[in-house]
This record gives C-alpha cells, sequence and structure tokens, in this order.
C-alpha cells in the first residue's frame, strides 16, 4: 500500500535531554499504526513534532505527508492537512453541548453567526458514524469517559481527518468501552481512514495493529509486520530491550494477624445529588503486610470510597467508622487522614497528585514538610536530599530534581506521586489505578515497590480497573458493583471470571 506519511531523522532536545534521536517512522495509507515504548521512550513527543505542537525549525529532520513535504508550524496547519490528534487528557469542555464541542474552534457560521440547526445536524451525523446515540444538545459533562472519548473522533472527523493519532485511548476506559472504540477503529480502517495507536496495552495492540513501531530512549529499535504473528514478548523486549519473563515480582508474604485498617458501615452520599448514595454500608479491613485489591466496573464507586476515607475529599453525609491499629481514626480532613498514618495515591495525578509547574524535588516533600523544616523554616538541603534519595529509589528519569513534572512523562510523573507518600511513611496506603498509562516497565517497578512496602509491614490497597494486575499483585480480593462490596476471596482462588460473574449476579433483580 502507498505510503501517506514519512517521518526521517527526526531529533528534538530539551534543556540537557535529548527527547528524539533520528527517528523514523513510515506508515502506509489506511492501515492501524501502533506506537509504542517505555515512558519516555519519546512517543507522546514525535507526535507533538508531526501535529505542529512543536513547530518546523524547533527540531531537525523531515516530515512527508501523502508524498508532499510539510512543515507545520501550528496544530491548524496540520489540521488542515487531515491530521488530528486526541490527547491522552481529553480537551472537552463540560458545560458545553456536545455539538458545540465538536464544532469548537471550527464553528459552522455565517457571517458571524452561528447555525446552530447545521450545527446540531452535522453534528447528529458524527455522532451516528462513530456509533454514538445521544442528542447532540446534552452537556458533555454529563457524559462518562467512554462516551466523551467517541465525541472527540467526531470532532477530530469533523475536520476531514485523513491520519488520526490516538495518545492512550482508552487507558481511563472499562474493558467494554475499550471493545467499542477498538471496533470502531477498525470500521475507520475499512473506510480507508489511517490511525496511529499509542498504547501500553499490548493485548490492543496485538489484536488491531497492521504495523507496530517501536521506540527505545528516543530512537527507532524496531518496526513490525503484525502479518508475521508478533507476540507481546516479542514487543515487550524490543521496548525494554531484555526479556521480561514475569509481568509481576516473585512474593513471599509475610501477613500479620494485626489489622491495620478497618473500615465499617461506610455510606457516602453524591456531593450535589444529596438523594443519591455512592457508596453504601461497606465493611472491609486490611492486616499489616496485606496488599488488598478493589476490583470492580468503572463507576463501581471504588474512587469515591477511597476519596472520602482521606480526609472526606469526596461526598457529604458520610457516615461509618474506621479504625487504624485497632484505635478509632479521626478522618474528618486530609492533614488529619495523613496524620493518622492512611496517605491514597490518586487516579488523577495530573489533578490532584502532583502541582505540574512545581520541581520534582518540591512535589516529594509536600505531604510532609515538617521533616526538611527547622521550625516554620524549610531546610533546602534536606529537601534536596530526600528528593535525591527517591529519584534513585524509584528510578525516576528526569535532568535533575530541579525538573518541573510537567515535562516527565506518565510513569514517571507516577514515580513522583508515590515518592511523596512514602517520605510522608503512611501505615495504610491506598493506591487508586497506581499503573494506569504506563509502560511494562516502569509497572514492573511499581509492582516492586508495592510488594517492599508490604514485607515492611504497611498495609496496601490497590484500586485497579486491569483485573490480571490485580490477580498479579494482590493477597486478597474485594468486588465492589454499584457502590457495594458484593463479594471477597483470595487473591490465589481468584479468576477474571469469577470476579465478573460476582459483579453480573449483584446487578441481577431479586427474585
Amino acid at each position: 500500500m502507498p505510503t501517506i506519511l514519512e517521518m526521517r531523522d527526526i531529533t528534538k532536545e530539551f534543556p540537557g535531554v535529548k527527547a528524539l534521536d533520528r527517528v523514523n517512522l513510515s506508515v502506509e495509507r489506511g492501515e492501524i499504526h501502533a506506537l509504542v515504548g517505555e515512558n519516555g521512550a519519546g512517543k507522546s513527543t514525535l507526535m507533538k513534532v508531526l501535529s505542529g505542537v512543536y513547530p518546523h525549525g524547533s527540531y531537525e529532520g523531515e516530515i512527508a505527508f501523502d508524498g508532499a513535504p510539510q512543515s507545520f508550524r501550528t496544530i491548524r496547519d496540520s489540521e488542515a492537512m487531515g491530521i488530528a490528534i486526541i490527547h491522552q487528557e481529553l480537551a472537552l469542555v463540560p458545560l458545553l453541548s456536545v455539538a458545540e464541542n465538536i464544532f469548537l474552534g471550527n464553528e459552522r457560521a455565517s457571517g458571524g453567526i452561528i447555525d446552530w440547526r447545521e450545527t446540531e445536524a452535522r453534528a447528529a451525523e458524527l455522532l451516528d458514524r462513530v456509533g454514538l446515540k445521544e442528542n447532540p444538545k446534552t452537556p458533555v459533562g454529563d457524559l462518562g469517559l467512554g462516551k466523551q472519548q467517541l465525541v472527540e473522533i467526531a470532532k477530530a472527523l469533523s475536520k476531514d481527518v485523513r491520519l488520526l493519532i490516538l495518545d492512550e485511548p482508552t487507558s481511563s476506559l472499562n474493558e467494554q468501552d475499550s471493545e467499542k472504540l477498538l471496533a470502531l477503529l477498525t470500521e475507520f480502517r475499512r473506510q480507508g481512514v489511517t490511525s496511529i495507536l499509542i498504547s501500553h496495552k499490548l493485548n490492543e495492540i496485538s489484536r488491531v495493529a497492521d504495523t507496530i513501531t517501536v521506540l527505545r530512549d528516543g530512537s527507532t529499535v524496531a518496526r513490525l509486520d503484525c502479518k508475521d504473528g508478533i507476540s507481546e514478548d516479542d514487543i515487550i523486549r524490543d521496548m525494554v530491550g531484555r526479556s521480561l519473563d514475569d509481568r509481576y515480582p516473585p512474593r513471599d508474604p509475610e501477613i500479620s494477624d494485626q489489622v491495620a485498617l478497618e473500615v465499617s458501615n461506610w455510606t457516602v452520599h453524591h456531593p450535589i445529588d444529596a438523594e443519591r448514595i455512592v457508596v453504601r454500608d461497606v465493611s472491609f479491613h486490611v492486616k499489616k503486610g496485606e496488599v488488598v485489591g478493589i476490583a470492580g466496573l468503572m463507576g463501581a464507586g471504588r474512587t469515591e470510597l477511597a476519596m472520602s476515607l482521606f480526609g472526606r475529599s469526596y461526598g457529604r453525609d458520610i457516615s461509618g467508622s474506621a479504625k487504624i491499629n485497632g484505635q478509632p481514626a479521626d478522618l474528618s480532613s486530609v492533614r488529619s487522614a495523613i496524620n493518622a498514618g492512611l496517605a491514597y495515591a490518586t487516579e488523577d495525578r495530573k489533578t490532584y497528585g502532583l502541582v505540574l509547574d512545581d520541581t520534582i524535588r518540591r512535589n516529594i516533600s509536600m505531604a510532609k514538610l515538617d521533616a526538611v523544616a527547622d521550625g516554620i523554616v524549610l531546610n533546602r538541603a534536606r529537601e534536596t536530599e530526600v528528593a535525591e534519595r527517591y529519584r534513585k529509589r524509584l528510578n525516576i528519569k528526569s535532568s535533575s530534581i530541579e525538573q518541573e513534572t510537567v515535562n516527565l512523562s506518565g510513569g514517571n510523573q507516577q514515580k513522583v506521586v508515590l515518592s511523596k507518600w512514602l517520605f510522608a511513611d503512611p501505615d495504610i496506603l491506598i493506591l487508586d489505578e497506581p499503573t494506569r498509562g504506563i509502560d511494562v516497565g516502569a509497572k514492573f517497578e511499581i509492582y516492586t515497590v508495592i510488594r517492599d512496602l508490604a514485607k515492611q509491614g504497611k498495609a496496601i490497597v490497590v484500586i485497579s480497573s486491569e483485573m490480571p494486575e490485580l490477580l498479579g499483585i494482590t493477597d486478597r480480593l474485594y468486588v465492589m458493583n454499584e457502590g457495594r462490596f458484593v463479594g471477597e476471596m483470595p487473591t490465589n482462588e481468584a479468576s477474571q471470571e469469577k470476579i465478573m460473574a460476582r459483579i453480573i449476579k449483584s446487578g441481577e433483580p431479586a427474585t
């Protein structure tokens, strides 16, 4: 098939870092081309070069699209050629309607006046094309993440897209929504639309990709033709430069008889709709040295449970009780929760986990400033020593501890979040989607940290939408559905089928 995109010898440097080093990428018309690599390998940087986020002149190398040399200086330049990129963090305005979001910046207007009839009619056509049966007047904020992702794709299609770039499109989606999105990509392929898919979910890539380009440390290391029969192990070997024999580190659990956290009859109401109960009469416990998982579909109430426990960060009219190390715990505020020995690493690291425009050093010390201060005066040397220690311990890839966290890859941002809470030295650590959007190598490192913390006697609660992850790193599992705990089982007796059976059975009407 003819080549639609050719990127040759692309080199991009930031102060102190060569992000791309003579990278080559060739994409054929009408294919699904996967771009994979560890966090920091240069995938997103390469796509920002292609889409004009990093303008022509700020990098070395050549770009040819449809056989013609290109020098995109803005995103509008690339969009004018039919190239559209959908970032991992969706760029939608929640309070605007679906139709308004689809044509935002590309309004259907005449003489400066928006034609709402045309806008909504055209939006309905695009929604139908992506399989979304929603009223174009619906506010985007009323849609789930899976549907918002489809709105983003409809927005791209409105610009007569010829090359669609999707950066981690399924990282925040449940299994059902992920399946719908992948099916949509294969349908686009039949329609002649070319796609570049960036993903850490290698099982998805193996299923839908025609070709895979692997980046490592800012360089192209392999181009794989999926018609030849590519295994996940082959992809991993090229990504990390070695064979990864086991996805999860070996564990020899040393679980104490002492309960570290005991929660009884915990109930949480929605913060706006007081009549709606999002967590209903939940009771559970975690022992010292134990890793407990909470499984469930998106919307089951897992994050709401975790945030409400962590200083009532979510919800209203919260009732129930919690004990830490056998004593009633004051969880009335975030500071009280931290002082009681509880820490929560959020699923949304960019919004709640980090101060993005601040340095690694300041982010790591943030949760325990008194430990790096003399009275009320911050001790810079002590803070630096702490940050350097955790940078080495968690293998945070950065130019220095003075690098702003916004410029780190997703995996390294997650390591900074973990470093912050490790430095706070909690007794109980709740990890909400700790490996979302990060590569297999960084996942293994985080799994190792979790194992080592449990070995030190810490109690760990892991919330994850990836069932293989829960089955690989936990000792015991709770299953949550519609705000309730509907099952509990030792992990060595659990399976994905058993977990789903508990969820499905709990949702059936009583007879």
